[in-house]
């Protein structure tokens, strides 16, 4: 991400920035000129403002000592939290009731309030955003605008990616990113919204001139205690009134084959375009055939139909390209222009990618979820002749609750299943391959076996696969790392796949 150096010249007095943020209490000099913003002590630069966060594992308060020492003149700190801080000498403290709403606040001020000046298309849902938002990303540039994407694969302003270490970045990152879309002359924005961004305030002060939900499943339980709460964290961005643009018509792409999506299409604030395969959706598809070299569907708009060929594999890639095409005629884009885009649009890297070879049919694909799992798994099973071998696991310090459940899924809707290693971070690999292997059925336990080491894994599972076999592997997509321990070492299940497939290759193996 950019650098906060252009922001020296929005030099903004301190006061202005936090003028707005409710039961916030001044000390110290107000008019302090503000030239940066962090919440990270180490990024500190002389003469900007520290916003001291509570995360999972680390309080910013904390560090409050070391901002000032890197020459913070502005401090925002907790209520509850202030006791012992000072104002910097010829600057302040702003003593607020949530750092975090705080922050966004204090952002957008600062930046200007850049999504005023874009057309941001927001995308929630539990499965299925990054596709979608390069869909919209697509349309927007066939459409002759300037366009950004923010998500989970990576951020791009214009014609400059940049990777991305959240789906949706913490509200300072954003809103930077945001005004430097605007400013490079970006007319359009496409952004991931997950539920933690929503949850932790990083998009509060945006304005979403479109936001798509996509579905609802169970994820994430490992930060939202219950499905209910998961569910209110997304709703907020339908209805709550901070997320409506200043002015014009807000439109909502909404998939009614949800039950979730059938109530907010009843709640949103807008205009809702449905989207689904459901004969009542705006929206629809019909004749689809799933092919695995693509998809083929007649889509159904308010105002015509269009024969749709896309590269994309799977009903659930319909869905997306349903829910992006509903969102752009909404915005106003010719139904033609939107379906020509998603019909020339390659396969998102590593969403249900397929791997280059001739030797054996493997895909790629992010699927980390339940719900996720059974739909790349389902799909799997429509587009091939042969046997579905899925390589798969689950990550650590994460909801641990879906583990066996994707075992069970596993092991009844493939025909062969490797349980091995995926991200396990703090935890012994064994012991969440255990708990995978809990869910596993008698009945089909004979399906699977158990190869911790995940490249491993995979060879087991291409090599024992025919030429009519698929082989799916599963959890990381589009990721090149592996975290192990505190170690993030190079790992890329494209890679490894390619390798293997490039070996049989060689061998002549049929």
């Amino acid at each position: 991400m950019s650098s906060q150096t252009s922001a020296r010249r929005r030099e903004k007095p301190f006061g202005s920035l936090i003028a707005s943020i409710g039961g916030a209490r001044v000390a110290g000099n107000a008019s302090a000129g503000i030239t940066g913003l962090a919440y990270d002590s180490r990024k500190v630069e002389p003469g900007w403002a520290f916003v001291a966060v509570r995360g999972e594992h680390v309080d910013g308060h904390t560090f409050v000592p070391a901002a000032v020492e890197k020459g913070a003149v502005a401090l925002v700190v907790e209520a509850g939290r202030e006791a012992g801080i000072s104002p910097p000498p010829g600057g302040a403290v702003a003593v607020v009731p949530d750092t975090r709403a705080a922050m966004a606040v204090i952002a957008r001020a600062f930046y200007d309030d850049p999504s005023s000046r874009l057309t941001l298309a927001g995308v929630t849902g539990t499965n299925g955003k990054s596709t979608t938002a390069l869909m919209i990303d697509a349309i927007f540039r066939a459409a002759g605008h300037s366009s950004g994407v923010i998500g989970t694969i990576e951020y791009r302003i214009g014609d400059r990616t940049v990777t991305a270490p959240h789906t949706t970045p913490e509200a300072i990152d954003l809103q930077m990113l945001l005004a430097e879309m605007a400013d490079q002359g970006v007319t359009h924005v496409a952004m991931e919204v997950s539920s933690h961004a929503l949850a932790l305030h990083r998009v509060d002060g945006c304005h979403f001139a479109a936001a798509v939900f996509t579905n609802l499943t169970p994820e994430h339980l490992d930060f939202h205690p219950t499905m209910e709460g998961y569910l209110e964290t997304k709703r907020r961005l339908f209805t709550d009134p901070q997320y409506l643009p200043d002015a014009g018509e807000r439109v909502n792409a909404v998939n009614i084959d949800d039950g979730v999506g059938e109530m907010l299409a009843r709640e949103a604030l807008g205009r809702t375009l449905t989207y689904g395969l459901s004969p009542a959706a705006h929206c629809r598809a019909e004749q689809i055939d799933l092919r695995p070299g693509g998809t083929s569907f007649l889509a159904v708009h308010p105002t015509g139909r269009v024969p749709m060929r896309m590269k994309l594999i799977g009903e659930f890639n319909v869905y997306n390209a349903l829910g992006a095409l509903a969102a752009c005629i909404g915005l106003g884009i010719e139904p033609e222009v939107a379906c020509s885009a998603i019909e020339q649009m390659e396969p998102v890297r590593g969403r249900f990618e397929r791997v280059r070879s001739n030797a054996r049919n493997v895909l790629v694909d992010y699927a980390h979820s339940p719900d996720g799992l059974r739909r790349a798994l389902e799909t799997a099973r429509r587009v091939t002749s042969g046997r579905v071998i899925v390589v798969f696991g689950c990550g650590g310090d994460r909801d641990r609750t879906k583990r066996p459940v994707m075992g069970e899924l596993a092991s009844r809707l493939a025909d062969a299943c490797i349980v091995t290693s995926d991200n396990p971070r703090g935890e012994r690999p064994e012991a969440i391959i255990g708990e995978i292997l809990a869910g596993i059925p008698k009945e089909t336990r004979g399906r699977c076996s158990v190869e911790a080491d995940r490249a491993k894994a995979i060879r087991l599972a291409v090599e024992q696969a025919r030429p009519e076999d698929l082989v799916l592997i599963a959890g990381k997509g589009h990721e090149d790392y592996q975290i192990i321990g505190d170690r993030r070492i190079h790992f890329d299940d494209r890679e490894v796949a390619e390798e293997l497939l490039n070996e049989i290759a060689r061998r002549g193996d049929g």
